[in-house]
């Protein structure tokens, strides 16, 4: 394993997932702030920073700077995004308390189950379904934010359907991780 040099750390791709961690404390002060434009003004910071996990892939991979520590910091700026969020959530917009602690329970169990595959020279790639569960997952948080109706439209009742949709799809791919690890140390 070879050694993060500077130009890594400073690489664009990881400087742009470093951006992503560092918004955190900035959605969350948002996020418990009243008001309906200041809703509004969270719910798209939220999206703009979501969306730079998909800038930073783009780029590592076009650019050919995917790195080791690139491969830590964006899944884990993702983790730390979707997660923070999710937990204010339940006191800033009444999202169920045991919904939440599945999907954290899910991410905990996946990064450990990879921790230790990695570590035993076994590499489990993200799944398709993963990379749904994320992008529903940040869609409903996108929609909760907002929270509440506009122009006719109940966005809460849209972001818990989300919400719904990425708790399966986390209970599903979770599953699915673990049976891939089951059997590459079976086989």
């Amino acid at each position: 394993m070879g050694k993060i040099t500077s130009q890594q750390i400073l690489s664009l791709p990881n400087g742009v997932s470093i951006i992503r961690i560092l918004a955190i404390p900035f959605i969350l002060i948002l996020l418990f702030s009243t008001g309906r434009t200041l809703q509004i003004i969270t719910a798209l910071f939220f999206l703009l920073v979501a969306l730079t996990d998909t800038v930073d892939g783009y780029l590592a991979r076009h650019r050919k700077m995917v790195t080791t520590l690139g491969k830590f910091l964006d899944p884990l700026a993702d983790k730390l995004l979707i997660v923070t969020a999710l937990i204010a959530l339940i006191s800033a917009r009444g999202v169920p308390l045991w919904m939440v602690i599945i999907i954290v329970g899910r991410e905990i169990a996946v990064t450990g189950l990879r921790g230790i595959a990695v570590a035993e020279g076994i590499v489990i790639s993200p799944s398709l379904m993963g990379k749904y569960k994320t992008a529903f997952e940040m869609a409903s948080i996108f929609f909760l934010i907002l929270n509440g109706p506009y122009l006719s439209i109940d966005f809460h009742v849209i972001g818990m359907t989300l919400l719904w949709i990425a708790l399966g799809l986390a209970v599903l791919s979770g599953f699915d991780y673990f049976m891939k690890f089951l059997k590459t140390i079976i086989i």
